[in-house]
């Protein structure tokens, strides 16, 4: 297909905005489009079950459709801040984006992190007011706020003059109006990305952070548009196969790549390598097809080099130029992988062993560049860093639901060292709350070190009392297992966003830890007696018939400090009985646990125990008398 009858696109837009509802509507409403019986009707493109189950785009993907003899290759970009390398990385891949904002929220801080990598790109904005279905969207108020987010960021002018379509992508409608009952279908949407959206220019290629004005970067040096420069395509993702290996997915810059055709894999350090092509493969609706050849201009995906990543260059083999790589995000958050110790261990799992999880770790890291891997003194132990707890407790959850068993420690943030100062990531945490509760949410920011930074009541949103955005500078430290916090104190009703900023210099000790775990004293099964003893310490985690050892967290303690139980107690038997006796012992329903609540949740000296059917937080030492020792050890240093 000739480069001119093609589009590359991306759509970017903040987390629950519709982004993959619009995609699947674009599929649905191709031309020639086909979808497999027994595929599901909704969200085709979160194909993933966790993607499913939250709601959410983890894994960028890629899919083409065809429209009035236009390619139109659309990769769905992940919305959430822990997977934002991600979207940078794609925006090499692509000529011009689908903004895509909510009608009644309006722009939010994920849209405000990815429009600005797409106009440092200098791609064109495609604007789509979304949902204006609901009863109280506002597309008017929207796309002024967009405006200032353009003129914010820096736009040009000519970006400025963005196209606006409105839409309410889960009836797949669309139109250059806000009114739904003109709308009959998405096409306009098409119309305007034929239109408005430039088909790729062969041969040449520009960074991310060129300047504004600055010329195109000739890959070949040669600084002439027309000249043919060889083969170059720049590795922008990996997936994995189970037949083809690992499979390399970027856009094609020029050149023809073939099946079985020798290549210049050039790596990050400049090394080059000579590969052979096992298969060079296509986007077709939601499938790679594979081809026998694929021209520039193109998204192509190739296999055949094992140890290709991100960022770096397939070229001719004759002339083998590097393309600008692309950088790779620094992880902030790390925990430490081990194999499952407690007292329950091989009981539900398939994969047990140190094997197994350092090799299922080696796996991840063949797709997951921002992920990093760094033995421990034990053979058992690894230290896993990633950029945030969202990145890792994704992983955590894929492994759980593969089988294997394992335990990790509390998430820790990364600090850096530069000219004998003590850096740490600070993130940018956006707060949508009821204006009753702004106070309470200044207060808990105050607490975690956060410095305010805006702050502007909306008193025309539909909540009563109107509404407060905020926004706050906070250590990342700060904000481990702020969000049960965050939701309880607002009792619900507040949304918060958080934004990876950089580095800046340490801001000194979160105060004291309130943390406190009732922790059980015996093996065996939970039962009423036990448990009711315990309630009066605080909250439960655990209801009675639960299988329980020594060391296992069952509750967390309404004061600082552990105290101990025997939640496996059960009453002493004798002749006589009391009258009423027994009908006061009732329990209250104990707090169900998930991944990101325990990882949340547990202090320094505690792990969370995970395997596929349960999750447990239970003691690093499991008896009294281990953890007396190790804290004599620590206070001796």
């Amino acid at each position: 297909m000739n480069e001119k009858n093609i589009r590359n696109i991306a759509i970017i837009a903040h987390v629950d905005h519709g982004k993959t509802t619009l995609v699947d509507s674009l599929l649905k409403q191709s031309e020639g489009f086909k979808m497999k019986s027994d595929a599901p009707q909704d969200l085709i493109m979160d194909s993933n079950e966790l993607e499913r189950e939250r709601g959410i785009t983890i894994f960028s993907k890629n899919a083409s459709v065809h429209y009035k003899g236009v390619k139109i290759n659309i990769v769905d970009t992940p919305g959430h801040a822990d997977f934002g390398g991600e979207v940078e990385r794609i925006m090499r891949m692509v000529d011009g984006v689908l903004l895509l904002v909510d009608a009644k929220e309006g722009p939010m801080p994920q849209t405000k992190f990815v429009l600005r990598k797409a106009i440092q790109a200098d791609h064109k904005v495609i604007l789509i007011i979304n949902k204006i279905d609901k009863s109280d969207a506002r597309p008017a108020w929207v796309l002024n706020a967009t405006y200032d987010l353009f003129i914010e960021l820096g736009a040009t002018e000519e970006q400025i003059e963005f196209p606006i379509i409105y839409a309410s992508a889960i009836q797949g409608k669309a139109g250059l109006k806000p009114n739904l009952s003109e709308m009959k279908n998405v096409a306009p949407i098409f119309d305007k990305i034929i239109e408005y959206i430039p088909p790729p220019t062969v041969g040449i290629v520009r960074p991310i952070h060129s300047l504004r004005n600055s010329s195109p970067i000739d890959p070949s040096g040669a600084q002439s548009a027309g000249k043919s420069h060889g083969v170059q395509m720049l590795t922008v993702n990996l997936v994995y196969d189970s037949y083809k290996g690992k499979v390399a997915i970027g856009r094609l810059y020029s050149g023809k790549l073939k099946k079985g055709m020798t290549v210049a894999h050039i790596t990050r350090s400049g090394e080059i390598k000579k590969e052979q092509l096992s298969a060079v493969m296509l986007f077709d609706g939601l499938n790679r097809t594979d081809v026998n050849e694929a021209e520039a201009g193109d998204i192509v995906a190739v296999a055949g080099i094992p140890d290709i990543s991100i960022g770096e260059t397939i070229a001719d083999v004759e002339n083998p130029l590097a393309l600008p790589t692309i950088s790779i995000d620094e992880p902030t958050i790390k925990m430490t992988f081990g194999v499952n110790t407690s007292p329950f261990a091989g009981q539900d799992g398939t994969y047990t062993t140190s094997r197994n999880i350092k090799e299922r770790l080696e796996h991840e890291l063949e797709t997951d560049v921002a992920l990093s891997v760094t033995p421990t003194d034990s053979f058992d132990r690894w230290i896993v860093a990633g950029r945030g707890e969202l990145h890792l407790s994704i992983l955590i959850e894929k492994m759980r639901r593969e089988g294997f068993e394992l335990e990790v420690s509390k998430p820790q943030v990364i600090f850096k060292e530069e000219n004998g100062k003590k850096l740490e990531p600070i993130e940018l945490v956006s707060i949508e709350v009821p204006e009753a509760y702004s106070g309470v949410v200044i207060e808990i920011m105050g607490k975690r070190l956060g410095a305010m930074k805006d702050m502007r009541v909306d008193n025309l949103s539909a909540r009563a009392g109107g509404t407060a955005f905020m926004d706050f500078a906070v250590p990342t430290r700060g904000l481990i297992g702020i969000r049960n916090l965050f939701l309880t104190s607002t009792k619900g009703t507040g949304i918060m966003n958080s934004l990876f900023l950089g580095y800046e210099p340490y801001r000194g000790e979160l105060g004291n830890d309130e943390h406190g775990s009732i922790v059980n004293t015996e093996n065996g099964i939970t039962n009423n007696y036990g448990l009711v003893a315990a309630q009066g310490r605080g909250k439960l985690f655990v209801t009675s018939g639960t299988p329980a050892y020594e060391g296992m967290v069952v509750g967390i303690n309404a004061k600082s400090g552990d105290v101990l139980v025997n939640a496996c107690r059960t009453r002493q038997l004798t002749n006589f009985r009391a009258k009423n006796e027994g009908l006061q012992d009732q329990l209250e329903v104990p707090r169900e646990l998930t991944l990101e609540d325990a990882l949340n949740y547990i202090g320094g000296d505690e792990l969370v125990e995970i395997t596929p059917k349960n999750i447990r937080i239970r003691k690093m030492f499991l008896t009294e008398a281990e953890r007396r020792k190790a804290r004599r050890e620590e206070k001796n240093g």
